[in-house]
């Protein structure tokens, strides 16, 4: 097998967000410059795996797992290095030349890999196709007209990659141009096939959307009909399923939207494609839709990898209403027990993308995060709809709905809540509605919830702040080696600083290990990155997780070379002096039980001595 050269793999390397690829596994969460959430190594109830996008590295607090996005995806997914390559190169859109790869003999892509590859590619192309015929033709002008209609300014057409597919075919005099294989042309579902088997084009006339995949690859379109007085026509046509395409786990606008979710801690799922994009153009940048109408369980483990937090924004009339039941109910059913439903329902009639047409962007903002209200809210209005509270049996069968609504929530209080909300409005027995709770838990098979803690306990616990990763205490001598490798990798004038000395090396092996491959670094490299480092050492599993926790610690950027001369201090002075300390009482102990009275007060004579060199050097500190 042909190594791979190092400028390949940093391009590579430097391809991707480390946040982005790692973030496709373990639901992560901005933690002030870092990504935070629970290792995927070992089980555990709070976060203390970081992820620090700046340096394109990760590190878990609790097993010491660290490593760059190599090392990540070696790590969870049990492949070799070089697999592990290949893989963010096809997430980076990287080419990597076939002759690298884990087997001894150079080995050429899979025919299903290379099918989809080209595949992804010709969409690639047909979208850059579209685009610039809505953007720079005559053809396109109607459609840009459209789109300035509807609120779109330039800069979202562009972030979307939005294009016209006019009535001239394009497409495929285009492909045939390219040469490109009539099979793969069939199989990319851009194309309808007639009788003889010859193809057209499929989409014409209409706006078109790209449908990217979670790493923004362009997979499929869905194109909005131009002139909609062509009743015969749907209004919106999307990409038939397609060996890149599968509509039931495709998630509009996810590339971009989980981006967001990691700094807003939710997404939010809005009815149709315009609406994300007005939502983001009004700075609501975290949302998404399903394709078409259905909302998917496949869609629902997808959010729930992704984020905490699912607000559902549909309009507000009845159909609406219906979808945004039929949302909750799936999720409830195929979720983990992990993510958080809320509802943004907005007023009858209106949909977002009319909302920030109509109110603008600052009142679309407002709104989305003022209105947010939990499920049970949303089912205790829902629930009243076609129905006469005023008809006693009515009434019951809506107290009976509701309760078996509120017999899902986890916590008494919440519980209790609710159920105050019932009693006041109906003027019912609090302790009759709480009766015929349990006995929809029962029915339900709910585990009843414990009203053991006081409120105020289940408040404190609720909204105490998370618990922070615990740390290892490291000596004073530790810490100076810490600090001093953190300033000399990445500052070249510490770093020569440091060489100048006369004999230094560092107290523990493993620091003088890592100072130790560090020459070896930069004597191959001019210029220090720490994901490149860490690929560097590769060989040394121990040594990255010493570097890990170099990295992770916090200092000044601004290098205080009294700092410096401190920690060389403490290194070559007062630590060996403590070692001399140590060894002499240690020898004074063993004198003393021999009964060697004469080399124990030598021994006690020089550990005077030392004492007092060590207050000498403790005095000088505090000055």
């Amino acid at each position: 097998m042909a190594r791979i050269p190092r400028e390949i793999i940093d391009q590579v390397r430097n391809s991707v967000d480390i946040s982005d690829v790692i973030g496709q596994y373990v639901q992560l969460k901005r933690t002030g410059k870092n990504f935070t959430g629970l290792c995927p190594f070992h089980e555990e109830q709070t976060p203390s795996f970081s992820v620090n996008a700046e340096k394109q590295f990760y590190h878990c607090f609790g097993c010491g797992r660290s490593g760059n996005v190599f090392q990540f995806l070696m790590d969870y997914k049990h492949i070799s290095f070089v697999e592990a390559v290949q893989e963010v190169a096809k997430l980076g859109g990287t080419t990597l030349p076939s002759s690298y790869t884990a087997d001894s003999t150079p080995q050429q892509t899979s025919p299903v890999d290379r099918e989809q590859g080209q595949l992804l590619d010709l969409h690639d192309k047909a979208a850059q196709l579209y685009h610039h015929i809505l953007l720079n033709t005559p053809a396109g002008e109607p459609a840009r007209r459209y789109l300035q209609k509807r609120g779109m300014s330039r800069d979202l057409i562009e972030k979307f990659g939005i294009g016209f597919a006019p009535v001239q075919r394009i497409l495929t005099p285009y492909c045939a141009q390219q040469k490109l294989d009539y099979q793969l042309m069939r199989k990319s579902g851009l194309f309808t096939e007639d009788r003889d088997g010859k193809l057209q084009d499929r989409f014409v006339e209409r706006v078109m959307f790209p449908i990217r995949n979670a790493q923004g690859k362009v997979i499929a379109f869905s194109g909005r009909l131009l002139n909609t007085a062509q009743t015969d026509l749907p209004k919106y046509l999307n990409s038939p399923e397609t060996p890149i395409f599968n509509k039931r786990r495709t998630l509009f606008n996810l590339d971009l939207a989980k981006k967001a979710a990691r700094d807003d801690g939710r997404l939010y799922l809005f009815e149709g494609f315009m609406d994300v994009i007005s939502a983001f153009g009004a700075g609501v940048e975290n949302g998404i839709a399903s394709m078409g109408t259905s909302f998917t369980s496949e869609q629902v483990q997808i959010i729930n990898r992704t984020t905490k937090q699912l607000d559902i924004c549909y309009d507000g009339d009845s159909a609406g209403q219906n979808a945004i039941d039929r949302a909750i109910s799936l999720v409830q059913d195929h979720q983990n027990g992990h993510l958080n439903v809320q509802v943004v329902q907005l007023p009858a009639g209106v949909d977002p993308d009319e909302y920030v047409q109509q109110n603008g962007a600052a009142k679309f903002r407002e709104y989305v995060h003022d209105q947010e209200e939990t499920t049970t809210d949303f089912y205790l209005r829902f629930l009243r709809n076609g129905r006469n509270l005023n008809n006693q049996q009515e009434l019951m069968t809506y107290l009976d709905a509701v309760l078996k609504e509120i017999a899902r929530l986890d916590t008494p209080l919440a519980q209790d809540m609710y159920l105050s909300k019932l009693a006041d409005e109906f003027k019912l027995d609090k302790a009759a509605l709480q009766g015929q709770l349990r006995q929809f838990q029962g029915e339900l098979h709910l585990q009843p919830t414990q009203p053991a803690q006081s409120y105020q306990e289940q408040a404190a616990i609720a909204y105490a702040p998370p618990a922070q990763p615990t740390t290892v205490k490291i000596d004073r001598t530790e810490l100076a080696e810490q600090i001093l490798l953190r300033y000399m990798l990445h500052d070249p004038n510490v770093w020569s600083h440091v060489r100048a000395q006369d004999h230094f090396h560092f107290v523990h092996e493993k620091y003088e290990s890592l100072y130790m491959v560090a020459s070896s670094y930069f004597s191959e490299y001019g210029d220090y990155t720490t994901a490149r480092f860490l690929d560097y050492l590769a060989a040394y599993p121990d040594l990255r997780t010493t570097l890990s926790q170099v990295e992770q610690l916090t200092v000044n950027p601004d290098v205080d070379m009294q700092v410096i001369d401190d920690c060389l201090r403490t290194l070559t002075q007062q630590t060996p002096l403590q070692d001399q300390i140590e060894q002499v009482r240690a020898q004074l102990k063993e004198a003393s039980t021999l009964n060697n009275t004469e080399l124990a007060t030598q021994l006690t004579v020089n550990l005077i001595k030392l004492l007092k060199k060590q207050q000498q050097y403790k005095a000088e500190e505090t000055k």
